[in-house]
């Protein structure tokens, strides 16, 4: 009977160890299960473009290289990422953005098991908030750099909520590290200051604010929140990063244009999941009757940032779950014995990597995630083959298109292009005057970039594609079940081009080895 028991602890491990893989690659098979929609993201065109212009120029931009509007000033702040994702490409075309995605991923799952199991002592309790804050953040796994940020500040969080809780203040020797990674790679590390900022005044607010058994080291929070301000002045931009910043915030109207910056709709279980943490936070925090203050602003601040934008929603879902962890009771302790604790020992950490891998490798096999798959895919929403009719017939711009497919067109085309997706770039007057334009709005004729354009790149789904059939400054070049292509009748085809088909024919492209993504350095304007 002795000697079961180390084998009953032992297999205990494996099982545990095993089911941690799976939940640090859920937030990956998530990913994977919507493959073809994260890299038929467009921005990831002009980020793609931004990284190469960088390689090229030996230099960041000041002023934006890649529109029709001028030299706005334009800064890439998160340089880094873009870098990073160049090189993914460059290594894996199109697949490179889902091994991206796919790493991120798992490195969040893995931070987030850390910051639960340090707070809640029972493994189910911490695999079951695990998943739920999983799959209210489900849709921000694409390949943009906020991923970066999920990340860093869930790592913020473990590493405060530990000193807090313990008074150690070594691992907040990290949070300056961090941020000299953040602070380049995207601009949302200033929610992250903001979290600091509120650790480092929760011992001012405890002399009016009664607190409980917490033990924040103040002097070592203030010194941490002064060496993470000076490691996010290390950047291209030095401390102008916060008037960045401060000016991406202050265009109110790109909230209702960007359906990503939009309100969450509650039209789905992930959306009711988020409100139904934030609820449940809130009771576990009116349950101690003493209100933490870096919790209860925590929370404040969480509900402030998500509930405004979708695409900040990963904020209350692991503020959330970080209180609920927190503050619901754990395994009795004659229970929590070292054999039945959440911590595991490095053997077992080896068999969950094991399992996450092989996990997302499956399904990446079974859902086809390749590159053949993925740009065949690719084709059937992106402007493919009429990008191939432009190069080929060496159309030659200003281009006029919508604002969904700019970032591709940027990277696939080398042309300017009248809108892509940096809203903040354009501000809200010009987007709502191209939204207008294609919309079929009165003063459609008049908008001076269509009139100003020597091609259109249109989805034949928009108003603006039949009304163009009728407009005598621009005939039918192309046409696909995708998108038209039309050509200002001033504008002449270069001589080693083939003609113009006549605008009730239908020109098809076969190409089926064609990379969707793919670039050609003959055809660049720089």
């Amino acid at each position: 009977m002795q000697s079961s028991q180390p084998t009953s602890s032992r297999s205990d491990r494996t099982a545990r160890a095993i089911v941690l893989g799976l939940l640090c690659s859920l937030p990956a098979l998530l990913s994977l299960r919507v493959a073809v929609a994260c890299v038929a993201d467009a921005d990831l065109g002009w980020h793609l473009r931004a990284g190469e212009w960088i390689l090229e120029h030996h230099a960041f931009p000041h002023a934006d290289p890649f529109s029709r509007i001028g030299s706005l000033p334009w800064q890439a702040y998160s340089w880094l990422f873009e870098l990073i994702l160049l090189r993914l490409y460059q290594w894996w075309n199109v697949a490179g953005f889902m091994v991206y995605t796919s790493i991120l991923l798992v490195l969040i799952g893995a931070a987030l098991y850390h910051l639960l199991s340090r707070l809640q002592t029972d493994f189910t309790k911490c695999a079951l908030l695990a998943v739920a804050a999983t799959v209210c953040m489900s849709r921000g796994f694409t390949p943009r750099p906020w991923l970066f940020s999920i990340l860093f500040f869930t790592l913020q969080l473990d590493i405060l909520m530990h000193a807090r809780r313990t008074g150690k203040t070594r691992e907040l020797l990290w949070l300056p590290l961090i941020y000299l990674v953040w602070v380049n790679v995207h601009i949302q590390f200033i929610d992250g200051l903001i979290v600091l900022g509120l650790a480092a005044c929760e011992p001012l607010l405890a002399r009016w604010w009664k607190t409980g058994d917490q033990r924040s080291p103040a002097r070592a929070l203030w010194l941490t929140l002064g060496a993470s301000l000076l490691a996010t002045c290390i950047n291209p931009y030095g401390p102008g990063i916060f008037k960045i910043a401060h000016d991406l915030a202050a265009q109110p109207g790109v909230l209702n244009t960007v359906s990503e910056m939009n309100a969450l709709p509650f039209r789905s279980i992930p959306d009711y999941l988020v409100l139904f943490l934030c609820l449940a936070a809130a009771a576990v925090l009116a349950r101690t009757r003493n209100f933490p203050p870096f919790e209860t602003l925590l929370l404040a601040v969480a509900a402030a940032i998500s509930f405004k934008s979708q695409r900040d929603v990963w904020f209350m879902a692991l503020t959330a779950v970080t209180i609920l962890a927190a503050g619901l009771p754990g395994r009795p302790e004659k229970l929590s014995q070292p054999a039945e604790r959440t911590s595991l020992p490095r053997w077992a950490l080896l068999i969950s990597a094991a399992a996450a891998a092989a996990c997302i490798f499956a399904c990446a096999l079974i859902l086809h995630v390749n590159n053949t798959h993925l740009n065949r895919q690719l084709a059937k929403i992106m402007p493919v083959q009429a990008v191939d009719v432009i190069r080929e017939r060496h159309y030659q711009g200003p281009i006029f298109n919508n604002y969904a497919w700019g970032g591709f067109l940027i990277w696939t085309l080398r042309q300017p292009v009248s809108i892509d997706g940096r809203a903040a770039l354009y501000g809200d007057a010009r987007i709502d005057r191209s939204r207008a334009t294609w919309s079929g709005g009165p003063d459609w004729a008049s908008d001076p970039d269509l009139s100003s354009a020597g091609i259109v790149i249109a989805p034949d789904d928009q108003p603006l594609t039949q009304l163009l059939r009728t407009d005598a400054r621009f005939q039918l070049a192309y046409q696909d079940k995708i998108a038209s292509v039309f050509i200002a009748r001033r504008n002449p085809v270069q001589p080693s081009a083939p003609a113009a088909p006549a605008a009730n024919t239908v020109a098809v492209v076969t190409n089926p080895a064609h990379s969707a993504w793919r670039k050609d350095n003959a055809g660049s304007t720089e």
